[in-house]
């Protein structure tokens, strides 16, 4: 090969490269938006804990009977912990975003925004004591929760796809195995929100506090399974 065409491959495969990087972005912007959106996410839950209507001398019972309101406060507060934790995981992963990425990511933050709502109405029926509309309030905890899942399974399904995304010590296969995490999570939402609603309303809010606990406990479970089977 002749210098002349060594260079003008060396200069395409160049312009390549830079096409294909063109329009990515360094990380730390989406993670800093994305940091600040939960922390206002986070700070709406407080609003629902208003000082009850009690008459004078009557404060602790009147505390104690907005039990409801404390349990969906903390559910969702550690729900939404559990979901920084992931995303913190996630972007210690990620070396650059495209703009698929970052439309995946707005995806997932827009889901998020969505979890002070349902968590204000179950705190609102579970005042009222009326169980149709606790079914109700359960089955939209449940469908925001599946939802939210789904926004996880694409942003992982487009990191597998597009693993030049990420830093180069992360297995290429990393994320692709991050997608059954995100789809288990629709479906138990899904049949917490039928068992809820047919069932009783209770038992689909113990699986709503089960499954932050489980997200919680394997977000970095595929590197530390991974670590373990390089020390043997």
């Amino acid at each position: 090969m002749s210098g002349d065409e060594e260079g003008g491959t060396t200069g395409e495969s160049g312009a390549r490269r830079a096409a294909q990087r063109a329009g990515r972005t360094d990380p730390s912007r989406a993670v800093g938006f994305s940091d600040a959106i939960i922390a206002i996410v986070i700070t709406l839950l407080v609003l629902d804990l208003r000082p009850p209507d009690a008459e004078p001398g009557e404060l602790l019972p009147a505390l104690l009977d907005e039990w409801p309101t404390y349990l969906a406060y903390a559910g969702s507060y550690v729900y939404l912990a559990v979901i920084w934790l992931n995303h913190k995981a996630a972007f210690l992963r990620i070396r650059e975003m495209d703009r698929g990425l970052q439309w995946a990511n707005l995806g997932l933050l827009a889901t998020l925004a969505l979890v002070p709502w349902p968590t204000a109405v179950i705190a609102e029926t579970a005042r009222t004591g009326n169980l149709s509309d606790e079914r109700v309030a359960v089955a939209l905890y449940a469908l925001v929760g599946a939802l939210l899942c789904a926004s996880w399974l694409v942003f992982f399904h487009y990191l597998a796809q597009h693993p030049e995304l990420t830093r180069a010590d992360v297995d290429d296969t990393y994320f692709a195995r991050e997608r059954p995490r995100a789809l288990v999570g629709v479906v138990l939402y899904l049949v917490a929100g039928g068992v809820g609603v047919l069932v009783h309303p209770l038992i689909a809010s113990a699986i709503f506090l089960i499954l932050p606990a489980f997200y919680g406990l394997t977000s970095h479970g595929h590197d530390l399974v991974g670590r373990a089977r390089d020390r043997r």
